[in-house]
């Protein structure tokens, strides 16, 4: 008995020795595992000394250097400390954040080469590392040519994945442009189409008996010029690995690998762990470890504005067309409208002067459409050729200024290389050098840009209200696809500019034919809230001043855009969500229905103190006083909503 009491222990002492644990949360639940097993660097995540990532593998492919075996792990130089800090944005899920991350920096070296130090950050509900590749002598430069980080999930895990396009394809060969619609909870093992996933990647691996469920976003922040657009890969089961961009996208222009000066470091991966989806509608990861690249040139407002591309297509794009959505937003208090593709030629540069002089008399100011084409693929609508080369971009955007133009909408991207991520950084830089907002379309998704870049407000990257208009299916799942999806996946990481919430019932300018909406008002107002983005050009039209419930407009007029705080409090994806964001001392509590029944519930409600409160639900809204438990029992119909306030 004495020898297996002994030899037990042996072996106990052994794993334990063996585990490496190199830096843990701050609230102790989450813990990093590293080591280096025969010159391969290998890492693992646990939750509450349960596996969430287990042995996945690290590093780098450069032309000075492999740097994913051979190495040695330099203990004695190993660094530990916490990186706190605070900061405030108006443009994001929250308002004002203070973080704390336990840090460790690993040294590895090979043989005659720069060293590689890989630096992890351990929060309460995220973990994210970074490579950083040392200068040596005379070796200031390299090119990574690969990266061999892998993400190991349990094979019983489910993804709600949005793969990712085949480079090349779709419209005008704009793809990808992370416009495809997410899985629905799917067992795990595929690669997408054969070209891996856009972040963010969302997983649920199901707890056993009486335990909770884990659930995992996997995704990047901080990449710039500096590097490349990365995506998630399935290499069967639970494996997954990073991807480079596609040597095809765009046009085949630019390589697939990064060109990078000594030292040089990494975007970095992040991983946000918990037993409930909170961890990804709350957390701030994304912004956490990123820092601004340069001042504001003024100060940016942001706020609500109107858009008649959406329901009036390219013949909206006309100057009294223009100027009757511009007196539609001043009626609605809002402070721009969108000029969408084809201006420049049917409404012409003297005429949007005019049109910015009327709007700015109304307090509404115009943002410009543009295509950022280039020779990447072959969408023809104009205005194009003006984004892509700085001293023609500069002479635009001085114009822009001279007129009075709010901001600027650039589309057709389609691609993740690195000369495409250093245009998106330019463009951001130069719209700053004149004072303009940003809105990406066609394009990647940003990855902390909002505190990168203070001129950033917001990009599509999504499968967005565009398709509502193009099609019927798309209208009846939208609340699935949409409402019950983005909140918990592409929403999480960054704002997104989905340009929804129509109240039109069909989506032409008639308002009599064409797609119809099968969701309820009270979802287009829940939406409203739900879809985060600083500046939201609603998909409203003039005629819902009229034919639209007076309580709905009313609503639409006074949601805010930009947030305080964010709650999460339930529902699963692509079925329901209830949650709640704050502006200032008002909560707004939102839902959404797509489980193809009647939704009942009771919500706990400590936010409004036992007052009475203002409800939306089934298409109507009354005053209800709350009980002394402060819970409100509430119903939400399929493709339907719920606001309380």
């Amino acid at each position: 008995m004495k020898r297996i009491f002994i030899f037990c222990m042996t072996v106990i002492l052994t794993m334990t020795a063996n585990a490496h644990t190199v830096v843990s949360s701050p609230d102790g639940r989450i813990a990093v595992d590293f080591d280096v097993k025969g010159g391969k660097p290998v890492y693992k995540v646990m939750l509450d000394g349960k596996v969430a990532i287990s042995e996945s593998s690290l590093g780098l492919v450069t032309n000075i250097g492999d740097y994913s075996g051979n190495l040695v792990w330099n203990k004695e130089k190993t660094k530990k400390g916490t990186s706190t800090g605070s900061y405030s944005l108006k443009n994001i899920k929250k308002s004002s954040v203070n973080y704390v991350y336990n840090t460790v920096q690993l040294h590895l070296s090979q043989a005659d080469k720069p060293a590689m130090e890989i630096e992890f950050r351990v929060g309460n509900s995220d973990v994210a590392f970074a490579y950083n590749l040392l200068e040596k002598g005379e070796r200031r430069s390299c090119v990574v040519t690969d990266e061999l980080t892998t993400f190991n999930i349990s094979d019983n895990a489910r993804g709600f994945l949005a793969p990712q396009s085949k480079p090349m394809t779709g419209f005008a060969r704009t793809a990808p442009s992370y416009e495809t619609k997410y899985g629905l909870g799917e067992q795990v093992g595929k690669n997408g189409w054969g070209y891996g996933y856009t972040f963010p990647c969302l997983f649920e691996v199901a707890a056993a008996e009486k335990e909770q469920p884990l659930w995992i976003m996997i995704s990047e922040t901080g990449t710039d010029g500096k590097y490349v657009g990365c995506r998630l890969l399935g290499e069967g089961g639970g494996k997954f690995r990073i991807g480079f961009p596609h040597e095809a996208e765009l046009n085949g222009w630019g390589c697939t690998s990064v060109q990078m000066a000594l030292p040089g470091k990494t975007p970095w991966r992040t991983i946000t762990i918990g037993n409930s989806p909170a961890c990804a509608i709350e957390t701030t990861v994304t912004w956490d470890l990123v820092e601004p690249r340069y001042k504001a040139s003024r100060q940016y407002e942001y706020g609500k504005g109107s858009w008649s591309w959406i329901i009036g297509m390219d013949s909206s794009c006309n100057f009294d067309e223009q100027k009757r959505y511009i007196d539609f937003s001043a009626a609605m208090g809002y402070t721009s409208v969108l000029v969408d593709a084809l201006w420049d030629k049917q409404i012409g540069r003297e005429r949007i002067a005019e049109l910015a002089r009327y709007g700015k008399q109304k307090g509404v100011g115009l943002y410009l459409w543009y295509n950022s084409n280039g020779s990447w693929n072959d969408a023809p609508q104009s205005p194009k050729g003006l984004m892509n080369s700085s001293h023609i971009r500069r002479q635009e955007m001085a114009w822009m200024q001279k007129t009075g133009i709010k901001g600027i909408k650039v589309d057709f991207f389609g691609g993740d290389k690195q000369p495409m991520m250093q245009l998106y950084e330019d463009i951001l830089a130069d719209a700053n050098d004149y004072g303009l907002l940003v809105i990406f379309h066609g394009c990647t998704l940003p990855r902390g840009w909002e505190r990168m870049y203070p001129n950033f407000a917001a990009s599509e990257a999504v499968l967005a209200s565009e398709n509502l208009h193009f099609s019927q299916g798309f209208c009846n799942e939208e609340a699935r696809d949409c409402g019950a999806m983005y909140p918990f996946t592409r929403n999480t990481v960054a704002s997104m500019d989905f340009g929804g919430s129509a109240l039109n019932k069909y989506y032409n300018a008639n308002n009599n034919r064409g797609s119809r909406r099968v969701t309820s008002d009270v979802y287009a107002l829940a939406t409203a809230v739900m879809f985060q983005s600083p500046v939201q050009h609603f998909a409203l039209a003039p005629n819902n001043l009229t034919d639209a419930p007076q309580w709905a407009v009313d609503f639409l007029k006074q949601v805010p855009t930009t947030w305080d705080e964010v709650k999460f409090i339930d529902g699963y994806p692509g079925k329901y969500i209830i949650m709640a964001r704050r502006s200032g001392s008002q909560w707004y509590v939102v839902g959404v229905n797509a489980t193809g029944e009647t939704l009942k519930t009771t919500l706990q409600l400590p936010m409004f103190d036992g007052k009475t409160v203002t409800l939306y639900a089934n298409d109507a809204v009354k005053e209800v006083k709350l009980n002394k438990k402060k819970t409100l029992k509430i119903e939400i119909p399929n493709n339907g909503g719920v606001v309380v306030m």
